[in-house]
C-alpha cells in the first residue's frame, strides 16, 4: 500500500536538519519499498505492507529518534485516506489569485470537525475548513500578517499537525498514485 510519512519541522529554520538520502536509507532500513522524497521538507512516500497510520506513525517517530535525533511527530496516511481528504476539498478552492492555500494534517488524536470552532480566526482575511484529516487554511496575501491562525503556533495543539502548502499536498498526491 502506497502511504506517505509527512514530517514536522524537518529543516526548518536550521533545526531537526536531516539530508533526504539519509531519510530514505531510514525508511529503507525499516523494510519499506518504494521510498521516495518530495523537497527537503520531510515528505516521505513510501510503499508498506501493512497500512495502519497510527501504528506506522509511532514506529516511524521511533527509528527517527534514534537514527537521527528527531523528536517530532510524524502523520501517515495511506493512499485511499490522503485520496479521501483530497476529494473533499470544495471545488475552486486555492485558484483565488491573491489567496495562499495551506492544508493543515491532523494527527489522529485532533481529527474533528469541532476543531475549527476552537481556533481564532480572523473572518476577513482568513478563512478555516475541517475535512477528514486536515484544516485547510486560506489567506489574504495582503492580510497575512493580520491572521489570527498563526496564534495556533504557540499553543500545544500544533505539535498534533503538520502544514503543507495546496502544491505540495497535490505533489504528494501524484507520487502516492504512481505508488511510491
Amino acid at each position: 500500500m502506497a502511504c506517505v510519512a509527512l514530517l514536522r519541522g524537518i529543516n526548518v529554520g536550521g533545526k531537526n536538519i536531516i539530508r533526504m538520502e539519509a531519510l530514505r536509507a531510514s525508511f529503507e532500513a525499516m523494510g519499506f519499498g518504494s521510498v521516495r522524497t518530495l523537497i527537503a521538507s520531510g515528505n516521505v512516500v513510501f510503499r508498506a505492507a501493512r497500512a495502519e497510520s497510527r501504528k506506522l506513525e509511532a514506529s516511524i517517530e521511533k527509528v527517527l529518534a534514534r537514527d537521527h535525533g528527531y523528536e517530532g511527530k510524524v502523520v501517515v496516511r495511506n493512499l485511499g485516506e490522503y485520496a479521501r481528504m483530497m476529494r473533499a476539498i470544495p471545488p475552486g478552492w486555492g485558484g483565488e489569485k491573491g489567496r495562499r492555500y495551506y492544508v493543515l494534517f491532523l494527527r489522529h488524536a485532533i481529527d474533528r470537525a469541532s476543531l475549527v470552532g476552537e481556533l481564532e480566526v480572523n473572518a476577513g482575511v482568513e478563512e478555516v475548513r475541517y475535512v477528514p484529516g486536515a484544516l485547510l487554511w486560506s489567506a489574504r496575501l495582503d492580510g497575512l500578517t493580520q491572521s489570527k491562525m498563526s496564534k495556533v503556533m504557540g499553543k500545544p495543539i500544533y505539535g498534533e499537525m503538520t502544514v503543507r502548502n495546496l502544491n505540495t499536498t497535490r505533489k504528494i498526491l501524484e507520487l502516492l498514485r504512481q505508488g511510491g
